[in-house]
């Protein structure tokens, strides 16, 4: 009996790693098909090139203008940006034309535009000159061990030579500054002024009328000693179209 028992033991011991291995093999060729499949479908599907890539996002950015929140716009929604557009886009390119295409006060606002530009440039010079004039009456003294060149600028130490130099410069960078701040106010303005009026109708028919009514006592500004009670006034009714 137990010669039996053992001649089992060894038979089941010498099948186990034969099962085993063919379990192993048979894992072995599930992944390679899983792997070939990939490589397949990998294959099958084609790489975006660069080129593809920006006419991809280039239709997306044009389609971008048509929707608003995924909402299409209307024509009418797209002709007042494209009058916008038009109206900025000038202004940037030659100030004062973006508000002669919006029409309007036009008239008025282009010589503000041009005044303003034109007295820039009147305050850009003349701190050009004072900068220019302190600056080489210094350069003067340092080079020639204190002498003076410039008869209006005698009594000044080369201290306060080189501190009104630094000041005059500053003024002129702040000019310049100045100036390109109004030119992007104009184009602002251009642009506000164009959606304001094709976006918005406020009309001239601005009319008030004024009737005698009631308000409760706890609505006028004083302390009424009628309380829960209706006190006389008037009432303003403004009618905007």
């Amino acid at each position: 009996m137990y010669k039996i028992c053992f001649l089992f033991f060894v038979f089941g011991c010498a099948c186990f790693p034969a099962t085993a291995q063919n379990v192993d093999s048979t894992a072995l060729k599930v992944d390679s098909v899983t792997m070939a499949v990939d490589s397949v479908a990998q294959d099958t599907v084609k790489k975006e090139t660069r080129q593809e890539r920006r006419a991809r996002e280039k239709a997306e950015k044009e389609r971008a203008k048509f929707y608003y929140k995924d909402i299409l716009k209307d024509s009418t929604r797209l002709a007042i940006e494209q009058v916008s557009r038009v109206a900025w886009k000038r202004s940037l390119m030659l100030p004062g034309w973006g508000q002669y295409t919006n029409g309007g006060l036009w008239w008025i606002k282009v010589p503000i535009i041009y005044g303003g530009f034109v007295g820039a440039y009147f305050t850009f010079d003349y701190w050009q000159w004072y900068y220019l004039k302190f600056l080489n009456e210094a350069q003067y003294r340092i080079d020639f061990n204190g002498d003076v060149s410039d008869p209006d600028l005698e009594r000044w130490t080369l201290e306060g030579l080189i501190q009104s130099k630094d000041n005059a410069r500053r003024n002129r960078d702040l000019t310049i500054l100045a100036t390109v701040g109004f030119w992007g106010l104009n184009v602002v303005e251009a642009y506000v002024n164009s959606m304001l009026k094709n976006r918005y109708n406020m009309g001239d028919n601005l009319s008030v009328k004024v009737s005698p009514t009631f308000m409760p006592s706890g609505y006028v500004g004083y302390q009424s000693p009628l309380k829960n009670q209706f006190v006389p006034g008037i009432k303003l009714t403004f009618n905007i179209r």
